[in-house]
């Protein structure tokens, strides 16, 4: 696999035996069918509960279940899952920092006994609930909204959420929604944001299934809609208020997005090295062209710049030094070096790259949605001009 600077050279033992059992995992258990499950729409949900057995899910927290790994360990995890496809990364880095870290970090301790073991063994399955059909890249202009109930002991939610991963599976859902009833709500729009854990099968919750879809085909994506949804008080993360709780957790999955996207690019490079080895036209393999070797060194180049920001991130993250506009950087450029590795790949595979016999394809339909979700290109952008210059363009 490329490694053009042997930054793997360094890995600890746990961390290579962490991204060669995830290596291993991807290549025994789904790679053989998962161009099948992008062209039909589907999931392989009945690897969930296997992916919980090895560990997949938040294995970077301590305590309740997770064994509190390294950094770079649960970067390298999610690096291999997305070399195999974004909806295997993305069921992984939604459950783990998207549920499981704010329970983690924001929960009762009821709550975190209740759900962490569940979720992290895969024998439950989280979603997270922020992004409203108005409100997308502003997602504090959410309408979403929790009041006490008469008696006080419980909340009742309104609101829709969309495009939210694994939610048609989901057993709860961690949804982001104005307190109303919270002394310090003010109007509506101030009303400060909390989360509540709200169970699935609960009355007035609904979780339909997104189809139709032409990028994160294998990735099941859904609604949350709530409709006098009453959950017990005990059910509000205690431990934030405010956008600081989506917001951090949107850094800790953004991270797991820098990496995976390396994943899906290396992926890319691999099959397009090795097709233009293979395919001979003109007397020789296609390899041999200048052209050809043009696009490996410059794929080449561009991933190796992807990793060393990847790898850097994990240094800083692991002493508590690293800032959400760093992660925004990673996501933005690796995102974007996918992209456009995908493409080239793709180009390099002739008629041959539009079939799910190869990945380029697929992975470059997956990046236009991973260009997009967990803030997009251009906010990403935003976010870096805002730390670099100290005015916000998008206020």
């Amino acid at each position: 696999m490329l490694d053009y600077l042997s930054l793997e050279a360094d890995l600890d033992e746990e961390e290579r035996l962490i991204r060669d059992t995830a290596r291993e995992f991807v290549a025994d258990r789904v790679r053989p069918e998962i161009g099948g499950h992008f062209e039909n729409g589907t999931f392989p949900a009945d690897l969930i509960p296997e992916m919980g057995e090895m560990g997949f899910y938040a294995p970077n927290l301590e305590g309740y279940g997770s064994p509190g790994v390294s950094e770079t360990a649960y970067g390298l995890l999610m690096q291999e899952l997305e070399a195999c496809d974004s909806g295997l990364r993305s069921m992984a880095s939604v459950q783990g920092a998207l549920v499981m870290y704010p329970i983690h970090a924001y929960g009762s301790e009821a709550q975190k006994e209740e759900w962490l073991p569940a979720l992290g063994e895969g024998e439950a399955v989280g979603c997270f609930g922020l992004t409203e059909p108005e409100h997308g890249s502003d997602p504090a202009g959410m309408e979403t909204y929790a009041e006490r109930s008469g008696d006080g002991d419980e909340f009742v939610l309104n609101g829709s959420k969309t495009w939210i991963t694994n939610s048609p599976i989901a057993d709860v859902a961690l949804v982001w929604a104005r307190d109303r009833s919270s002394e310090s709500a003010g109007d509506g729009e101030s009303a400060p944001v909390r989360g509540f854990l709200v169970e699935t099968d609960r009355d007035g919750v609904s979780t339909d299934e997104i189809d139709e879809k032409l990028s994160m085909r294998a990735s099941i994506t859904g609604t949350v809609d709530l409709t006098d949804v009453r959950i017990p008080e005990t059910n509000v993360l205690p431990g934030v208020s405010g956008m600081k709780g989506p917001l951090s957790c949107l850094t800790q999955a953004r991270y797991g997005i820098a990496w995976g996207a390396v994943g899906a690019a290396r992926d890319c490079f691999e099959v397009a090295r090795e097709y233009a080895g293979d395919r001979e036209q003109f007397g020789g393999p296609i390899a041999r062209f200048q052209l050809q070797q043009e696009k490996l060194a410059e794929m080449a180049t561009q991933i190796a710049l992807g990793q060393l920001l990847v790898y850097r991130l994990a240094e800083l993250k692991e002493r508590g030094d690293l800032r959400p506009q760093q992660v925004s950087m990673a996501k933005r450029n690796n995102v974007r070096m996918a992209r456009n590795v995908a493409r080239t790949a793709r180009e390099m595979l002739g008629g041959n790259g539009i079939t799910t016999d190869y990945s380029p394809m697929r992975h470059m339909a997956n990046m236009e949605t991973v260009y997009t979700y967990e803030g997009t290109h251009d906010i990403h952008t935003l976010v870096l001009g805002q730390d670099l210059t100290g005015i916000a363009a998008f206020e």
